[in-house]
């Protein structure tokens, strides 16, 4: 059974006409289609930041004890 918040935009959209009706529903895959991208790209994310955070580290240390040195943006 569709929840309560579902019912309700059922409702709204069977007031609007055949071709408003096909827009809407264009409009929230659309939605849901990014919103499950945001989801997918959180997880993989998530995944990394161990990984993440240990090179912040190393990269910090090997700037602390002169390993870095600038970078040169013609050399690019």
């Amino acid at each position: 059974m569709p929840s309560s918040a579902i019912a309700t935009v059922v409702k709204m959209m069977q007031s609007l006409p055949d071709a408003t009706q096909n827009q809407v529903v264009e409009h929230l895959r659309e939605y849901l289609e990014d919103i499950y991208d945001e989801k997918l790209w959180d997880e993989a994310f998530e995944k990394t930041q161990d990984k993440l955070v240990a090179t912040a580290i190393r990269v910090r240390q090997e700037i602390s004890s002169g390993h870095t040195k600038p970078m040169d943006y013609d050399q690019l």
